[in-house]
């Protein structure tokens, strides 16, 4: 099943989707509350990529925010200044 968010790319378009979660592991940093919970307001198939790899416990179920892992806190902040700080950019 095609995604309509996707049918906007033009056919030829690669989407790196590593590169996708590294963006939304960040943008979790950015809404952390309870010191590892983060709001899931975000693509479900990046949200299960990023519990595969571990960053995140499971997103299915009720709850309207994840779980980040240890390592998914750590690399969710090293993403966030790395790709939307001003100190990040020469």
């Amino acid at each position: 099943m095609t995604k309509p968010l996707l049918l906007a790319f033009p056919a030829t378009m690669e989407i790196n989707e590593d590169n996708v979660d590294d963006a939304v592991l960040a943008l979790l940093w950015l809404t952390l509350h309870d010191g590892d919970r983060a709001w899931k307001s975000h693509d479900w198939d990046v949200l299960d990529r990023l519990h595969k790899k571990g960053l995140i416990l499971d997103p299915v179920g009720k709850a309207k925010s994840v779980v980040l892992t240890n390592d998914g806190l750590r690399l969710s902040e090293e993403l966030f200044e790395a790709l939307f700080t001003n100190a990040a950019k020469p």
